[in-house]
């Protein structure tokens, strides 16, 4: 129902006949049941739960539209949660009779959202079309990348040590910095099989679910925000080493997540957190660790300086703050937040500051970057 048709019902049935705005919550109820209207039954028990944040048992018209819309503001979170009667007294871990898809929905819930109300808001408006394609595709595309450069050269474990790998249109070099596609597209390339396999389980395993409560657009936009952010910051804090792997987005992803987790550790269903916490940041440092051996302890000779590991620093960071607003607006307008703004500001400046530094400051501190390939 759209809000042309709903506000022409209201007027219809006289449900507002003062005008003031309010609507009582059981006389939209009973005509929902008259008319036999298509609303979920979570947005029912949402609408009661905004009538008994209400002193006189009304919901504010503005805020029924948004119900009937699928739109969430803060407002509307703050008047749910200030309801006199808890809105999910039966946890969605009790729905009987669900089917396979029906119930990997739900653990995405318990595994993703914080506050049940958000949870069953979620399991009753999902939809299977369409599916999370973006960390999918990714995902598939950095395979297929990582097939075809290991059986050109015959290398699948530390292909960068191949004098043909830094050759590829697709990695960022320093010598090539006025190629722009190359601070995104190293993402699809890999130092061998071991960053390829943990990049593509976490994007699987986070990136997946992530994207199917928040959406492809939010998600991609984290993640490219990732990768973009972890090419600059090498560009500026270790100008002459080249950047490989999607090491920068994922992350984004995981510390966005993680982070999330830890702020609202009460609120999470999750099985085993605390262990999955912990295994968690020991996969993600031992991966920097390696990263770190790799660039100043090369174990094979290397014709130059080895992959940066300051892009999953950069990644990380990313996490935190675009991230975590953007995970902890579930359903909301981002527009409508003063520190999504914020957010948008200082990557913008760190954007604008980036590109000035690799137009200037290489000519200007006289840096010494290894020949292009």
């Amino acid at each position: 129902m759209d809000r042309s048709s709903l506000l022409q019902l209201i007027q219809e049935q006289q449900l507002d006949p003062e005008n003031t705005g309010f609507i009582g919550a059981d006389t939209f109820t009973g005509l929902v049941h008259r008319h036999e209207l298509p609303l979920d039954p979570a947005k029912l028990d949402m609408l009661v739960a905004l009538a008994q944040s209400n002193e006189r048992g009304q919901v504010c018209y503005q805020e029924l539209v948004d119900l009937i819309s699928s739109k969430r503001s803060s407002s509307f979170k703050r008047a749910i949660a200030n309801g006199q009667r808890a809105l999910p007294r039966d946890g969605l871990l009790d729905e009987p009779g669900l089917g396979v898809y029906k119930r990997f929905v739900r653990y995405v819930a318990y595994e993703i959202l914080p506050r049940e109300v958000d949870r069953h808001w979620y399991f009753y408006r999902h939809r299977s079309c369409p599916p999370p394609v973006f960390m999918a595709s990714v995902t598939l595309a950095q395979i297929i990348v990582f097939l075809c450069y290991g059986a050109r050269l015959n290398k699948w474990v530390l292909q960068t040590y191949h004098p043909e790998f830094m050759k590829s249109p697709l990695v960022y070099h320093p010598g090539h910095r006025a190629r722009a596609w190359r601070f995104l597209t190293y993402m699809f390339m890999h130092v061998g099989l071991e960053q390829l396999g943990f990049n593509a389980l976490l994007q699987l395993m986070i990136g997946v679910p992530l994207e199917m409560v928040h959406g492809l657009l939010r998600i991609s936009l984290l993640y490219l925000a990732g990768v973009l952010a972890g090419s600059l910051t090498v560009s500026i804090t270790d100008m002459r080493a080249p950047v490989v792997g999607g090491s920068g987005g994922v992350y984004a992803l995981c510390s966005a997540h993680l982070a999330n987790v830890v702020m609202n550790w009460a609120g999470m269903r999750c099985p085993y957190k605390l262990l999955r916490m912990v295994l968690a940041l020991v996969c993600m440092s031992s991966e920097v660790g390696r990263a770190v051996w790799l660039r100043f302890s090369p174990p094979l000779p290397a014709s130059g300086p080895q992959p940066s590991f300051m892009a999953h620093l950069a990644g990380a960071v990313v996490g935190v703050s675009m991230g975590l607003t953007i995970l902890r607006s579930y359903e909301e307008r981002l527009r409508d937040q003063c520190g999504w703004w914020v957010v948008l500001l200082a990557y913008g400046t760190f954007l604008l500051f980036a590109i000035f530094w690799n137009i200037f400051a290489y000519d200007l501190l006289g840096a010494h970057i290894p020949p292009p390939p």
